[in-house]
């Protein structure tokens, strides 16, 4: 009998989706986002579908306190366009974190993500704070532990 690869139905997908709590002071910004876009997209299961959103919900406190290895702090930029002719924005991340304290994570996350409906989509699940408390705490989030 041939073997057959399970795809998962959009029921399926939407069923048993888990609310993890992840404390990212003292994380790498990369390290930590990869970590989140894995489990938005749902790859860490294995009922997991490219076309789907089988992913988990995700609430990380103290975003606010991730650092950045080296010298990125400062010489890292994040470029935006205007599309208007010398409309270039280029932002370091330590005026970002000035204006949103939770932007550098939430930019590493987004970037990881697929760049459509569904990544849109996914990233409604990330639920970022800059702060030790969430409002959250009614959806009985797991704490997820992740190694420094």
């Amino acid at each position: 009998m041939p073997r057959t690869t399970h795809s998962a139905t959009r029921d399926e997908a939407l069923q048993g989706r888990a609310w993890w709590v992840v404390d990212a002071s003292g994380q790498t910004v990369g390290r930590l986002a990869t970590r989140l876009a894995t489990i938005l997209k749902g790859k860490h299961k294995p009922i997991y579908t490219p076309s789907l959103d089988t992913g988990d919900f995700v609430v990380v406190v103290n975003a606010d306190k991730v650092r950045f290895t080296g010298k990125k702090e400062t010489d890292k930029v994040y470029f935006t366009h205007t599309m208007h002719p010398g409309g270039e924005k280029l932002t370091p991340p330590d005026k970002l974190r000035q204006k949103h304290p939770t932007g550098p994570l939430v930019n590493a996350v987004k970037r990881m993500l697929p760049r459509s409906a569904l990544g849109r989509q996914m990233m409604t699940k990330l639920k970022v704070y800059a702060g030790e408390t969430h409002p959250h705490a009614a959806q009985k989030p797991q704490a997820l532990v992740l190694s420094k």
